[in-house]
């Protein structure tokens, strides 16, 4: 792994809250990229997800206590993209995660980014220099491992597979009523982490989000889930902070 995620200095926008952080420095020279993908997205929290307008995710009674915590699956599919002249096209990579329960400064828990088998060293390379400009926060943890990732998305459902959901396991559905019958429901002008845009949360409530290895394993039926494509490219993406 190339670097650690780390708070993207300045005051950032992220998944719809502003993070303030130290004087703002420019982002590290290197070469242009760009990146559209699409990403099939669950998480621990209720329908739909607090975490976009609030510091900390909805609470969980475990029967003792109630704990705050924002456990994901998130599984992207690149439809386009370059790091300098490495193309991305059609990469895919799968980030687990817990952002804790408190992230007014940026801090969040731990994170995995998972590659599929498939992408190259030198794709895995780009990516992992612009995930902190897509994801400009600290982790306490972050690590890398690779597996094999089967990514579907088909009318209404969507069910992506890593390690062939031994490892990990997101399915969704599109079961939000809308006010046009056989039309999503899609959240719109909302802001994606460092995303230069989106084209909408189209909102699919979890079937299933699962992790299922390490003493950080987690599951949850029914709770938050949707799908959303992305783009971001060096010149517009928040700037990425020195430090590893």
């Amino acid at each position: 792994m190339k670097r650690l995620f780390v708070a993207a200095v300045g005051a950032i926008a992220l998944a719809g809250l502003t993070i303030a952080a130290g004087p703002k420095t420019a982002a590290a020279p290197g070469p242009e990229w760009s990146m559209n993908a699409t990403v099939i997205e669950a998480c621990s929290c209720t329908m739909f997800c607090p975490c976009y307008f609030n510091t900390s995710p909805g609470g969980h009674h475990d029967g003792h206590a109630m704990k705050h915590f924002c456990k994901a699956n998130n599984a992207y599919k690149v439809n386009r993209g370059h790091y300098g002249n490495v193309k991305l096209d059609g990469a895919k990579f799968w980030i687990t995660a817990d952002l804790g329960g408190d992230w007014s400064k940026g801090q969040m828990d731990w994170a995995i980014a998972t590659f599929d088998r498939a992408t190259t060293k030198e794709q895995r390379d780009g990516i992992l220099e612009i995930l902190p400009r897509l994801f400009p926060v600290k982790w306490n943890s972050f690590k890398t491992a690779e597996g094999d990732i089967i990514w579907n998305h088909s009318g209404g459902e969507a069910h992506a597979l890593l390690d062939g959901g031994q490892t990990a396991e997101v399915h969704l559905k599109a079961t939000v009523a809308s006010n046009t019958p056989g039309d999503p429901v899609v959240i719109k002008n909302l802001k994606y982490w460092g995303a230069t845009n989106n084209d909408g949360f189209v909102l699919m409530p979890s079937v299933l989000e699962a992790y299922r290895v390490s003493d950080k394993a987690f599951e949850f039926k029914g709770t938050n889930g949707f799908m959303l494509t992305l783009d971001i490219d060096s010149k517009t993406a928040p700037p990425a902070p020195s430090g590893q």
